[in-house]
């Protein structure tokens, strides 16, 4: 034993190779290890334990693939491209391409996307490639389509700049409707607990301080070999929030472990299957990887705050052990929780990697370079002027009383030109809403009074909101125009669809 790294070295990556290659490595699962652990000691998996095999299969919609085509003949520099409908992209040379995996096709919509042209290409199906060019003097030809199957490419490289993220924040849903996002479908009222990872399977939690997993690491990817190249985009490893970046031949992989997929309503993803070997080096690896689900803890979202990840509000802070038991409390309420990940195909990778060691046909590596352990996970600062409902609101709003006279409410619409007008109380405070439609309804049934058909639960706003969250808010509810409402729920203005079109010109400035 030698010290390194401050800690005291049981063995080396040389070393355990060398037993691999007599046949007589130990190697475990990392749900095995915890049992020894958790019998023995963690004592006993330093001494006993050559490797640990970890697994996670999860939708890493930061995934995609490197795709040469070759030339064909009059030959085409590809300006457009597409595979099954599916735009690749194509800053590239004249028949290199990328397709991401969360890529929509053009004409299946949310349904279908990159991920599945990346599991229709791995499962050995036709393709049907398409591009278009401008012609060149070298290019001469305008458009090409044709059928490809993967065995027609190049090159086929998986380069996915964030996959398997260390751990991952749990959503749910306080509004009062459905909300359909990259967490999945999101009932109201705190109707549910989605999670992603494999908790105490998951890779990066078994090694959290990198001292095993770095640049050049080799690794299971997608059922055949693959490396990590460096950390993650938004790597941020302080919190506990490091992610990878990570290589492979596609036409090595394995469907099995490769899945396109499509949140309902949000679109399309890839499933993806990855494991790494934890060599047990020193005491300080031996001791992370036993940590059990119970030990890993994640926060709970509130995704019906439209903002930032990370200022959407924490509900509670909860262990995987407690994610995977199927129910959380919130407060006093038992909530169903579900995996948006598979615990089952994580485990199976694990064990695969396991028996690929066993058996001699995969070596662990050494990385050549740590992956960093500090970062920062900068947000995007909008350095210009974005218009604000404030800034566009019609100010001058036009109100009623529930007690006013509908005939006489509906001569005051007609006379200002509006169609909307919030009814509040003696204190000034909205209590309901009605529109020039309403009104003509009222006087066609002989209604009197507006308390008798003003809508009463009101969709509204705030000064300070963004414009962009105010009228997907009005698309949802299938309505032209909110009350602007301050934090006394007093009415200060009003924005109808009609001041956004007429006030927001290019899309951006307010005039």
């Amino acid at each position: 034993m030698r010290e390194e790294n401050k800690e005291i070295r049981i063995r080396s990556i040389d070393e355990i190779n060398e037993k691999i290659k007599r046949g007589d490595a130990v190697v475990l699962t990392a749900e095995e290890v915890i049992k020894l652990a958790e019998s023995s000691g963690v004592e006993a998996v330093a001494k006993e334990v050559d490797v640990v095999t970890t697994g996670t299969f999860g939708a890493m919609c930061s995934s995609g693939v490197f795709l040469n085509f070759g030339h064909s003949d009059p030959p085409i520099k590809m300006v457009r491209c597409w595979l099954n409908d599916v735009p690749v992209y194509k800053g590239l040379a004249a028949v290199d391409g990328y397709l991401g995996a969360t890529s929509i096709s053009e004409t299946r919509g949310l349904e279908y996307g990159g991920g599945h042209v990346i599991e229709d290409l791995v499962s050995g199906k036709e393709v049907v490639l398409r591009a278009e060019s401008y012609g060149t003097d070298c290019y001469p030809r305008r458009h090409i389509e044709t059928v490809i199957t993967i065995d027609d490419l190049n090159q086929a490289i998986l380069v996915n700049p964030r996959n398997c993220y260390q751990r991952y924040e749990a959503a749910t849903n306080s509004s009062d409707r459905i909300l359909y996002t990259y967490m999945g479908t999101l009932l109201p009222n705190y109707g549910n607990v989605t999670f992603s990872g494999a908790g105490q399977l998951n890779p990066l939690c078994k090694d959290p301080s990198y001292e095993t997993i770095g640049f050049g690491t080799k690794i299971f990817l997608g059922g055949g070999v693959g490396y990590i190249i460096g950390e993650g985009t938004q790597h941020n490893p302080e919190p506990g929030y490091g992610t990878l970046m990570v290589k492979g031949d596609l036409k090595q992989m394995n469907s099995r472990y490769l899945r396109g997929a499509s949140f309902y309503r949000y679109g399309p993803t890839l499933y993806i299957g990855i494991g790494i070997p934890i060599p047990i080096i020193n005491m300080s690896v031996a001791k992370t990887v036993a940590l059990r689900d119970e030990d890993i803890f994640v926060n709970i979202r509130d995704y019906a705050v439209p903002s930032r990840p990370d200022l959407r509000p924490i509900i509670k802070r909860v262990s995987y052990a407690e994610l995977r038991s199927g129910k959380v409390y919130l407060g006093d309420r038992k909530v169903p929780s579900s995996s948006l990940s598979s615990y089952k195909m994580a485990r199976e990778i694990a064990e695969t990697l396991k028996k690929w060691i066993l058996e001699g046909m995969f070596f662990l590596t050494k990385p050549i370079e740590p992956l960093p352990k500090r970062g920062k996970f900068k947000p995007l600062e909008i350095r210009r002027k974005e218009p604000k409902v404030g800034d566009i609101m019609n100010r001058h709003v036009i109100i009623a009383k529930p007690n006013d006279d509908v005939n006489s409410v509906a001569a005051k619409l007609v006379e200002k030109g509006i169609d909307h007008l919030p009814v509040v109380d003696d204190e000034g405070k909205l209590i309901g809403i009605v529109t020039s439609w309403d009104l003509a309804k009222a006087i066609a049934y002989n209604k009197r009074r507006l308390d008798e058909i003003m809508t009463r639960r009101v969709i509204t706003a705030f000064e300070n909101e963004s414009i962009d969250v105010v009228v997907r808010r009005m698309a949802q509810h299938n309505i032209s125009g909110v009350p602007v409402v301050d934090a006394m729920n007093r009415v200060i203005g009003i924005l109808t669809t009609d001041d956004i079109s007429r006030k927001i010109v290019g899309g951006r400035n307010v005039t």
